[in-house]
């Protein structure tokens, strides 16, 4: 009976350690791409200018590492690369909204609620149905205190998604502030 119970807390024991290895091993695989993808994006654009794809590939790189002033210059880099695109014909329009809201998220981050505002909403012309661009609308205006305007923000992001956990609950929780 002792050994039958070793046996099964030695496996799972065994079990454990194997999921935490797995586990680890995809973070530093991960972690590996992207740091490899970021060392080839930053030779490439040190070198020669680049296309709106790879400034916003790096820039979103450097968010994700909460290096956000210089994300900041390289989303502006890929508006300033796909205006040059769409010089040359090429469709970039719904492009060019993750651009914005990445630069919003950068602004945002940095607390710069202000420019945070303008470039969501300059994302919203580019694809007026992007529900992350509303949701984070709505946080931006929600931290500057415009809870009427987030509340707006919310609810138009419930009208494309109306299953949005995000909006529900923002809305439901500004509706009882807006009210009051």
């Amino acid at each position: 009976m002792d050994s039958n119970l070793a046996t099964i807390y030695l496996s799972i024991l065994v079990g454990l350690l194997l999921i935490a290895v797995v586990a680890i091993f995809r973070q530093i695989f991960k972690t590996r791409r992207v740091e490899s993808s970021m060392s080839r994006l930053r030779k490439k654009l040190t070198k020669d200018s680049g296309t709106t794809q790879e400034y916003y590939e790096l820039a979103s790189i450097y968010s994700e590492k909460k290096l956000f002033s210089q994300a900041i210059t390289l989303f502006q880099k890929a508006i300033k690369a796909a205006e040059e695109e769409k010089e040359n014909g090429e469709e970039i329009e719904e492009g060019l909204a993750y651009i914005y809201n990445g630069l919003g998220y950068a602004y945002f981050a940095q607390e710069q609620y202000d420019l945070a505002i303008r470039q969501y909403k300059e994302a919203l012309k580019f694809k007026p149905n992007y529900v992350v661009g509303l949701n984070n609308l709505g946080h931006a205006y929600e931290r500057k205190k415009l809870n009427a305007q987030a509340l707006q923000a919310y609810e138009d992001a419930l009208k494309i998604q109306p299953n949005n956990g995000t909006a529900k609950r923002r809305s439901e929780s500004l509706r009882r502030l807006v009210s009051a």
